[in-house]
């Protein structure tokens, strides 16, 4: 048996390395391996490697615009057989994209068969499906042929493949492109090639400018300004068509930043009906969103009853998308109806751009418009570089070869002679008449039917032809000007050979339009109970006080608090660590049962409990108070709580608590302690403040709040004492300033020392 060479056999290769080291190698391997290999496009032809192995495959196969498709599993079996060592799913599912004209603003593939659709179905299977290039993927491919890139070896090593494409189009930010790479992602929205070239013709300007500064010594200019470019494009332009509504400086900063987003809604139109009734029709949808999903998640809103404007969804789409919208009333504004469903559904949709790609340096990062134009142009240049000096070899060996033929019609005879008489006839010509090598190949190669008279004036001419070809190529070579200049041209035809109008509307950012909240809740009549053990519960109605006395509670609880209000109503929690927290009326339990907790709607410790509960009434005032008589006025608009941790107002010292919370609605305030002494000052001495202590109310030695109310002084200080009802008009005994002691309350006072 013998004995394998470690060194020939990787397997028993073995290295001692610490398993942090190795695992560090192997994971930057494979993470380069994704960002440079698979998930981010190349800046210059916009395409990552899975696309471009499928349209080099596809044209080594001949499948032209002009020739028959064939099967798609011959494409994809060309790709993974010599190119793309990957499962043949994934390669499938990337010939699909850009075949679907829903997917990519200018597709690469022309496909034949089912391709999928918009409302997310998957295409059929490869073996049904048949496929070819479309008039842009061959202008991608232009010049592939003519050493206009480089080539680089196949995975096996058995072949070749291009390093990158020509690309005689913009297809980088014409088609756009996403990805999700290790640490990093790419995600460019798709834009129209006539604005992109008009573009790229600004850009072209530039470069010219910075040559012929170069020729006469002087500084570059400036690189164009993102705003000026922002001009001509307008923004992105979607394949599936709908209407930009981001604000034009958010565009100019995403397009100079690399980074940023678009908003993007459906295009939709009122149609009319009969009898002043009428219906929205939705005939574009957002980039990327599946009609069939919309309509079920819009369906099941409506079940949910979050879009009480609407009555009906329905889905009349043909080969065109026709989505109907049914309002529930005629009277609905449409305005306020798509309002409600843009920020509910998918109608409206943020699409994120990060123009994160390949340099020419196989190197990632983010570059803006300008860069992107900019790398586009200088890869055209290096195109047409290259393809200049390749056409320039040929008709270079092309004239030496015209050059012999020349000689062999001059001096015919002898030609012949030496070809029938002499062993070495080769080293011969090119001894008697001084010919090259290759000239004296290609004379030996020479038919007998190309020596008539015709074809030596053929020969003649087109030897000037190239003569003069070779003249224009060498002064274009030398001439870095009349190069851009020519790009220019080119670009010019690109733009009159795929150019069209753009898809994608561009409108001004509309004003946010405030839905009230009755537009998306239906509206009835409610009365929440909460018990003093705070279970909560919303009971349909209005009920009354003799209602309310039937109303069941948990064993060893009883009523708390009770509210008449509406489902369109917010609800105020003030709880005795000095928090608000807000509650909706319509998302409160109900039925025949004991409600919840309202613990688990908001986060009240098990520490506070409930002072108060009631419903919110924007643009009034309230007067809270801790047990330290300490207390201040507050805006009930700054009380509202967005989350359900609540908002801090009151901060009452260590082992105090928050006691009051009242309405501020009159001109005085009476304050008493459980020190049995009252205390009347003018409102306006307590102070309207944003949250904290407040200031002192009532002045307490042993004794602490008992309770508060704020009056008219006018009408007098009223209170109830069982079933009796107390008013004292005359106060001066008891009038004073804010932080006095206060005197004895009037005869008739509850001994519990409250006024309720």
């Amino acid at each position: 048996m013998t004995s394998r060479d470690p060194a020939q056999d990787p397997v028993l290769d073995i290295q001692e390395k610490p398993l942090r080291d190795a695992l560090s190698e192997r994971y930057l391997s494979y993470a380069l391996s994704t960002i440079m290999a698979r998930s981010l496009p190349d800046v210059r032809d916009g395409l990552k490697p899975v696309h471009r192995r499928l349209l080099y495959a596809m044209s080594q196969l001949r499948l032209d615009p002009s020739t028959p498709p064939k099967k798609s599993a011959r494409v994809v079996g060309d790709v993974i057989g010599k190119f793309h060592p990957h499962g043949d799913t994934s390669v499938y599912d990337a010939l699909v994209r850009l075949a679907q004209d829903f997917a990519v603003r200018y597709r690469l593939v022309d496909g034949q068969g089912n391709f999928g659709n918009i409302d997310g179905d998957n295409a059929a299977a490869m073996r049904y499906t048949e496929a070819r290039l479309t008039d842009v993927a061959k202008a991608l491919l232009e010049g592939i042929d003519e050493d206009a890139v480089d080539f680089r070896p196949t995975y096996d090593g058995d072949g070749e493949e291009p390093a990158v494409l020509p690309a005689n189009f913009p297809n980088l930010l014409a088609n756009g492109s996403s990805g999700i790479a290790v640490g990093m992602a790419t995600n460019i929205p798709p834009h129209n090639a006539a604005q992109l070239c008009s573009a790229l013709r600004l850009v072209l300007k530039h470069k010219l400018d910075c040559v012929k500064a170069a020729l006469a010594g002087k500084e570059k200019p400036a690189p164009t300004r993102i705003e000026d470019l922002v001009t001509l494009i307008s923004g992105p332009d979607f394949p599936t068509g709908g209407v930009l509504v981001e604000p034009r400086a958010n565009v100019v900063e995403a397009y100079r930043t690399g980074r940023g987003s678009f908003r993007l809604r459906a295009r939709w139109e009122v149609e009319k009906l009969g009898q002043g009734t009428w219906q929205v029709v939705v005939t574009e949808m957002p980039y990327q969103v599946q009609k069939a999903r919309l309509v079920e998640k819009i369906a099941e809103l409506l079940t949910n009853r979050k879009l009480l404007l609407l009555e009906d969804v329905r889905d009349e789409s043909a080969e065109d998308v026709r989505l109907v919208l049914v309002p529930k009333s005629r009277n609905v504004d449409p305005e306020v109806l798509m309002a409600s469903l843009f920020q509910t559904t998918d109608l409206e949709i943020r699409f994120a751009m990060n123009m994160n790609v390949l340099d020419k340096d196989n190197v990632p990062r983010v570059m803006n418009l300008f860069e992107v134009l900019d790398a586009f142009l200088d890869h055209r240049m290096e195109v047409l570089e290259r393809r200049s000096r390749h056409r320039l070899a040929k008709i270079d060996h092309r004239l030496e070869v015209l050059g012999g033929y020349l000689i062999a019609y001059l001096n015919l005879d002898e030609v012949i002679r030496i070809i029938r008489e002499e062993d070495e006839p080769k080293q011969e010509l090119m001894r008697a008449f001084s010919l090259t090598e290759v000239q004296a190949e290609a004379i030996l190669n020479m038919r007998l039917r190309n020596l008539r008279k015709l074809e030596e004036m053929e020969i003649q001419r087109e030897n000037d032809a190239l003569t003069a070809e070779k003249a224009g190529l060498t002064e274009l070579l030398s001439d870095e000007s009349l190069r851009w200049k020519t790009i220019g041209k080119e670009t010019e035809e690109t733009r009159k050979r795929f150019g069209e109008d753009r898809r994608t509307l561009v409108a001004e950012a509309t004003a946010v339009i405030d839905i009230p909240v009755d537009a998306m809740v239906e509206r009835e009549p409610l009365t929440v109970l909460c018990s003093q053990k705070g279970w909560i519960r919303a009971v349909r109605g209005h009920l009354t006080d003799a209602e309310r006395l039937d109303v069941k509670y948990k064993e060893g609880d009883k009523e708390g608090f009770w509210v008449h209000c509406e489902t369109t109503d917010k609800l105020l929690v003030f709880g005795t660590n000095g928090k608000f927290y807000t509650l909706s009326a319509d998302k409160l339990p109900r039925g025949r049962g004991f409600g919840e907790p309202v613990r688990l709607m908001i986060d009240l410790g098990n520490e506070a409990d409930i002072i108060t509960l009631f419903k919110h009434q924007p643009d009034r005032r309230l007067l809270v108070a801790s047990e330290d008589g300490r207390g201040f006025q507050v805006e009930e608009n700054e009380v509202v709580a967005q989350t359900r941790s609540g908002k801090q107002i009151l901060n009452p010292d260590d082992n105090k608590d928050a006691k009051v919370c009242i309405p501020a609605e009159g001109d005085h305030v009476a304050v008493i302690g459980n020190n049995r002494l009252l205390l009347v000052f003018p409102l306006e001495q307590v102070p309207v403040m944003a949250r904290g202590k407040g200031v002192q109310l009532q002045k307490y030695k042993d004794g602490s709040l008992s309770d508060l109310k704020v009056f008219t002084i006018a009408e007098g200080l009223s209170w109830k004492h069982g079933e009796r009802q107390f008013n004292v008009t005359n106060l001066t005994g008891w009038l004073g300033n804010r932080a006095g002691v206060g005197k004895m309350p009037p005869n008739g006072f509850p001994k519990v020392n409250r006024f309720t």
